[in-house]
């Protein structure tokens, strides 16, 4: 349980740090990549607490 917290605050992190990439440079690259870590990490929390409500409704 631990490692996924970690994981996803590292997620963020590197969301973060390439929005600011984007703010620095001007370039739209960081930008999407911000937009696709921050998707995926959206993603991956939603399955993580499905799994933990599953868990707790079974």
């Amino acid at each position: 349980m631990l490692i996924f917290r970690w994981l996803a605050m590292l997620l963020l992190l590197a969301a973060a740090v390439s929005f600011a990439f984007y703010a620095g440079t001007g370039q739209p690259r960081y930008k999407r990549l911000g937009l696709i870590i921050l998707k995926w990490t959206v993603i991956a929390a939603v399955f993580f607490f499905a799994v933990i409500l599953i868990g707790r409704l079974a």
